[in-house]
């Protein structure tokens, strides 16, 4: 039984084009084990306002605070989030129960004329709307002009086509997803662009009391993906990390260990404070702990002391 009901789970879930074709790959997976899945859209404060950067919205969970409102009114028994949209700590209560095999973690370039980063005419108009890729562009290419880029995939696909940026970048995985695969013109290798952490990655979010539910769900679980996208968060939560720093993270599992690389960079790029360990699978959490007290003795604790401090003085 699950929630009295013995077919039904009610599956929570942003209402955008690629939200919902993830949260249908889950429910056909689910629905193939033989119970019912509906899902309930649910918009979030992040897709309400379209005409600010995030980084100057503030706050953290932008995408999934009313979601996780939702699941512990129990309106909904299950949420499928993009992993990188979700903050390092979560409400006392609900947990990520299960991470579904990884997409391609990179982020993509897509460009006029199929150019490369160090192809990109002098002056190239970029869109993003992420600190993250923004300081990374800068800090490849100084004399690129970043335009502030909001809105939905096809929105952000319509500005490239429709005149006045040469190139945008965006998420590998969120193309694949949507079917889009054969218009990246490069996939940004994290040896040199250090995608988001979580990027890629699925989690499956529920309450802890909830057992039913997490054991019907649970065949979805990649350990690979779960390790380490737990090495990646634990970064991220050490450095306090949200939307308005250039915080990157990438976890990878080599052999009977967890390469983890990590960056955090001045919002204009001047400066990127970057490294990478190697860390046990038995204790992924510690690795990106103690990668993120490397870069803080690197100097990444000043970069972020300088951010946050700019960030309080804006209105």
């Amino acid at each position: 039984m699950i929630n009295g009901n013995k077919y039904a789970l009610r599956l929570g879930t942003r209402g955008s084009r690629l939200a919902m074709a993830q949260s249908n790959w889950v429910k056909e997976r689910i629905e193939a084990k033989g119970l019912k899945v509906e899902i309930v859209p649910i918009k979030t404060l992040g897709d309400k306002i379209l005409d600010v950067p995030l980084s100057r919205v503030g706050g953290k969970g932008l995408f999934v605070k009313e979601i996780e409102e939702a699941l512990l009114r129990g309106d909904i028994d299950l949420a499928v989030h993009s992993m990188k949209d979700v903050p390092a700590e979560l409400p006392e209560g609900l947990g990520l129960v299960v991470f579904p095999k990884r997409e391609d973690p990179r982020d993509a370039l897509i460009s006029r004329g199929d150019l490369n980063i160090g192809d990109l005419p002098k002056g190239a108009r970029v869109g993003t709307s992420s600190l993250r890729r923004s300081a990374q562009l800068l800090n490849l290419r100084n004399d690129l002009s970043i335009v502030s880029l909001r809105g939905n995939v096809d929105t952000r696909l319509r500005r490239l086509r429709d005149g006045g940026l040469d190139a945008i970048v965006l998420a590998c995985a969120g193309l694949r997803r949507l079917g889009y695969a054969d218009i990246i013109s490069y996939g940004l290798e994290w040896e040199y662009f250090l995608p988001a952490a979580g990027q890629g990655a699925l989690g499956l979010e529920a309450r802890e009391d909830d057992g039913p539910t997490i054991e019907a769900i649970a065949f979805l679980n990649d350990s690979t993906t779960e390790l380490v996208v737990r090495a990646e968060r634990a970064f991220l939560k050490e450095l306090e990390g949200g939307c308005q720093v250039p915080i990157a993270c990438h976890a990878e599992l080599d052999g009977d260990l967890i390469r983890i690389a990590g960056m955090v960079s001045e919002l204009d790029g001047s400066r990127v404070v970057r490294d990478q360990i190697k860390a046990g699978k038995s204790s992924p959490e510690a690795g990106g702990v103690e990668l993120a007290e490397r870069l803080k003795a690197m100097g990444a604790l000043e970069i972020l002391r300088r951010i946050y401090a700019l960030d309080q003085t804006r209105p």
